[in-house]
This record gives C-alpha cells, structure tokens and sequence, in this order.
C-alpha cells in the first residue's frame, strides 16, 4: 500500500515573506500569537483522524512554545525544520543559511524534538536560484527536504513532480515535492495552499489515487492558521491577499474528508528512512 505524506508548516499567521510595516520582523513580538492555538486544533483533527504527520517548524516559533513541539513529538509526529525566521532562502548567502539551519535544528531540540532530518523552505524558496541550499542542508545531517515545487515563479514547472534523489557535492539529498496537477495547460497547485482549498476533497483524493496506482507517493501542506476559525485579517497586496485568504472557510471540515479519504505517514518513513539517534 502507498502512503501519502501529510506536512504542516508551524508558523503564525503573521509569517507572511515579503511584507513590511506592521507585519514586519521588527513587530512579531507584538502581535498577537494564534500559533498555539491554531496547531492543538490541527493536531486534536489529525488525532481524530488517525493520521501521523511531519510538522516543519519555525524555529523562532520553537524558541517562543517549546511545550508545543513537545506536544508534536508525543503525538507520534515527525519533526523537521522550516527554518528560523521565516526568510527565503534565496534571501540568504549560504553562510547566513547554515546559521539560520543551525538556529533552527537548536531550539527544536531543545523543545523535545529526537532528531530533525527534513527541511521546507519558507515559500517554497528552494529553487534555481538557490540550489546550493541543498548542499548546505546534506552538510548539516538532513537527509530529506520538501522546498522545490513544480509551479510557475516559486518554483519551475520542469521538476519532478515524484520523490526523487537530489546530489550534492556533499552527499545524496531525498527531494518530496508538493502534489501539482496539470488544469488547463498549467500546473496546478493541488497539493496545498489555495489550490487544496479551492479544490472538492474527492477531486484530490481522485488525484492522489490516480498516482499511487503508479507507485508514487504524494505530499499535501497546510498551515495551521488556515483552520483558524476567526483569523485576522489585515491588509495585504492583492496577490498575497489571495494567497492568504482565499476561501479559508469551511477548509478544516473539507480537509478532515481528504485525511480521511486515504493513508498518510510521516515523510521520513515515506521515503524509507529510519530515525537515526
């Protein structure tokens, strides 16, 4: 039987790249917090559904509720990393990466987590232009990462849309991409994002049955303000505004009818790899 990958990207509603002013860096602290909140909801659904997931987590997130990652771990889910402070990739020289990797990997385990062997950028910021991430993360110990996505400008549409083996000059990196369909000659964003939103749970499950049935795997995203039953709402540009808020109503219900539609594990175990300690 093919397991799928379910993966929660652990940030606050506020980790929003490339938007200033009240949304800054400089203000996070400052806002009000629902990350807590948002993620014991996603973890009371997962645990209703049965399902084992892997949550890449904020390191600035990590730091401020370490008792949340503890509660992750003691869930049965998988760990990974999804940076410190929320900054593209390509945002980053490779050294300021490695510390921003080194920061990360420091206050998940401090906060319970076993070993942290998987990575997602933020906003998919793992592309042609920063291939060389993949370097830095083999020489840190990750084994997999979860950032290349096949789509149009934060990604390109010519990579693999199946797990595959990303070389390095530092070793073998496992690549999982997000679940992307073609719809009117365009590649889709179905595995996450607006694209799950938008799309009726039996069309994914539809989707993700079609692949298994050729042996591949599929991974989705979510995060957990999308579930906020009263998320804030502030003023954003038009395209993020989109991205954000496009019919978040009703999602936690729609995405409850695809976990429970298939079978999901951890990304690690997906991909075959054992936990080393």
């Amino acid at each position: 039987m093919v397991r799928n990958c379910l993966t929660v990207d652990v940030e606050e509603w506020f980790h929003i790249c490339g938007v200033g002013g009240a949304l800054g860096q400089h203000n996070w602290d400052r806002l009000p917090s629902r990350v807590v909140q948002n993620t014991s909801q996603l973890l009371d659904l997962l645990d209703r559904c049965q399902v084992r997931a892997t949550f890449f987590v904020l390191g600035w997130v990590a730091e401020r509720y370490p008792d949340l990652v503890a509660r992750i771990v003691s869930a049965g889910h998988e760990v990974g990393s999804h940076g410190h402070s929320h900054t593209p990739v390509y945002d980053l020289t490779a050294a300021e990466f490695a510390v921003e990797i080194d920061r990360s990997v420091a206050a998940l385990l401090a906060a319970g987590a076993p070993v942290v062997e998987g990575f997602r950028a933020p906003q998919w910021s793992i592309n042609d232009r920063s291939m060389w991430a993949l370097d830095v993360l083999s020489r840190k110990g990750f084994r997999f990462d979860s950032s290349l996505t096949p789509l149009r400008i934060i990604g390109n549409p010519d990579y693999p849309w199946a797990p595959h083996a990303r070389p390095t000059p530092a070793g073998e990196v496992l690549e999982f991409p997000p679940l992307v369909e073609r719809r009117l000659g365009q590649t889709f964003p179905l595995g996450g994002g607006w694209g799950l939103r938008m799309t009726a749970p039996q069309r994914v499950l539809s989707t993700i049955e079609q692949r298994n049935q050729l042996g591949s795997p599929v991974a989705l995203f979510v995060h957990p303000w999308e579930i906020d039953p009263d998320p804030p709402r502030v003023p954003l540009p038009i395209a993020k505004r989109f991205v954000h808020y496009f019919r978040l109503a009703g999602f936690a219900s729609r995405l409850e009818s695809v976990l429970r539609g298939t079978t999901f594990a951890p990304m690690g175990e997906v991909l075959g790899l054992s936990a080393r300690t």
